[in-house]
This record gives structure tokens, C-alpha cells and sequence, in this order.
């Protein structure tokens, strides 16, 4: 599952930060994941998007922030779409805000901005040449994305209508399932199935393409959100680099289902998670990161 040619519809499936001085953090992500990276804008041109890569495979995205765009420095969550045309119509339906109309990404495909009811922002893509993250699951690759929000159930109106998501209720939360998402894995990797309920995994787990993070009720300053999830293989390394490298660690090391993680902040404020695989976790209370 470490490699990837594309995914199906509805599944989060590439992640970018718009940043102020793009150049100035590429050696924070490169010293903390390896990254390697490749300036995919023309030549001439004013505005930056840097691909880092993992063994040649596209992971992420450090870009200028663009024209007219909010000068929030934070990381954003792309799903896959079969059009943006049609995906902007159901979200609007559905309560959505507009932030950006879909519009071609030379061609690499066509995206458009939004954001749910309750304001957290993200983006969908319907590919072209670019098909998203090509590496995941492995130390310095995207391994989750996850809604922080308020309300749930809004939520669950909102993203059935305009991905048809399903809420998963497992022992350690709720998550986003997708439908023949477990039969698109299950293609692409034999034997994934009895490999996830060889080590235990809930009915259904995987199908599952993103979790829920509650805000605690009595907390009055937490924007809805979606949060990006890296992974790693020693949480306790990567957080021991955090800061010779210009970043902060927010919280952590800390144990969770199946994960041990740390909340990171890098030089110009972008938040994003990273997480360890923990079999002997398993068991723990809280909320789980898995994987893609």
C-alpha cells in the first residue's frame, strides 16, 4: 500500500502548504522527511509549488500563497473527484461555501476551494497528470487526514451529500468510510483484507478513508479544520529534530490507538501531525491516525 497510481472517488488524496516564503521552510520538511524537491511551475513564473518526492514519488507540495488567497500558513486537504464542476454544485447544495471556482491547474487537472458549513476549508481535485500522492503510508508520507470539528452531525449531512461518506463508529471514535473503498484496496493489494483482520481490525476499518476529531465543547478558540497527517517511523526521533530544524513541537510524543504522535509546527506556523504505527497500542482509548 506504499505506492499508489491514483484513487477513486471521494478519497483524500494529496496535500499542499501555501506559505509566504516557500524556499525558506524546504530544508525543515526535507531535514525532517527526506524530502526531495522539484519546482513544477514554469520558468518566469512569480509563484513557486515545490513537489517533494520519496524515491521520485510525489508526497506533498510546499507553494506560494495565492493571489488574493488569505494569508493563512496551514496545510490543505485535496479529495479526488471525478469533477470539480459538479463537486462545487453539491457542496453548495448541501450548505457548502464556494472559496474558489474550479478552475484548470495547467495540466496537471482542475481544482476548486471550499469549505463546510461550519468553515473548515478543503479542496477537490479531479486529476489530470498530476494523480495525487504516489507514496503514503511510510515514514515522511501522507498517512491521514482528519475533520477537527464541532458538529458532527452537520458534518455527516454535508460530506455524505457531497462524497458519499458513511460515519464509521469504532471503539475509539468515528471516521469517514467510503463504500467499495476496502474493494478498490483489496484490487491493487491481495490480501489486504485478511491482512487487516489478521491484526484486528474493526468490522469495516477498511473502508474507511478519514477520521473525526471533536472539539471539546468548552473550547471556544478552535477553528473547524482539517488536520494532515504524516507518517513516521520514530516519533521520538523526528520530534528530538524539530527543533534544530527551525520548527515546534506543539504536544507529544504521545501514545494513542494503534499510533504513538506529536503535533508539529514548522518555521512559518503550518500545523500538521505526525504518527508512528504502534501495534501494541492497539488497545488504548482515544483516537486513532491510521493510514490510507
Amino acid at each position: 500500500m506504499s505506492e499508489r497510481n491514483g484513487y477513486i472517488p471521494g478519497v483524500p488524496c494529496w496535500v499542499d502548504t501555501s506559505q509566504p516564503d516557500p524556499e525558506a521552510v524546504l530544508p525543515f520538511y526535507s531535514g525532517l522527511f527526506g524530502w526531495e524537491f522539484e519546482d513544477m511551475m514554469p520558468e518566469g513564473s512569480e509563484s513557486r509549488y515545490f513537489v517533494g518526492h520519496i524515491r521520485g514519488g510525489d508526497v506533498a507540495a510546499i507553494a506560494s500563497v495565492p493571489e488574493g488567497a488569505p494569508g493563512v500558513v496551514a496545510w490543505n486537504t485535496y479529495v479526488w473527484v471525478g469533477s470539480a464542476d459538479e463537486a462545487v454544485k453539491r457542496a453548495s447544495e448541501a450548505g457548502g461555501t464556494i472559496l474558489r471556482e474550479p478552475f484548470d491547474v495547467m495540466s496537471a487537472g482542475r481544482m476548486a476551494a471550499l469549505a463546510d458549513p461550519e468553515g473548515a476549508a478543503f479542496c477537490v481535485w479531479q486529476p489530470n497528470r498530476h494523480r495525487g500522492a504516489r507514496v503514503v503510508n511510510e515514514h515522511g508520507a501522507l498517512n491521514f487526514n482528519n475533520l477537527v470539528t464541532r458538529d458532527i452531525e452537520g458534518a455527516k449531512a454535508f460530506y455524505g451529500a457531497l462524497f458519499g461518506w458513511k460515519a464509521l463508529a469504532l471503539p475509539h471514535g468515528m471516521m469517514w468510510a467510503l463504500p467499495g473503498y476496502g474493494d478498490h484496496l483489496e484490487e491493487s493489494t491481495p490480501g489486504l483484507r485478511l491482512q487487516m483482520a489478521e491484526m484486528g481490525a474493526p468490522e469495516g476499518f477498511i473502508d474507511v478513508v478519514a477520521g473525526v476529531n471533536p472539539i471539546a465543547k468548552d473550547d471556544r478558540q478552535t477553528p473547524a479544520h482539517w488536520r494532515v497527517v504524516f507518517a513516521v517511523d520514530d516519533v521520538h526521533a523526528a520530534t528530538a529534530n524539530v527543533g534544530k530544524l527551525g520548527g515546534e513541537v506543539v504536544a507529544g510524543p504521545l501514545d494513542a490507538p494503534w499510533t504513538r504522535v506529536a503535533v508539529i509546527k514548522d518555521p512559518h506556523g503550518a500545523t500538521f501531525t505526525i504518527s508512528q504505527f504502534v501495534f501494541e497500542n492497539k488497545d488504548l482509548a482515544g483516537e486513532p491516525a491510521v493510514g490510507k
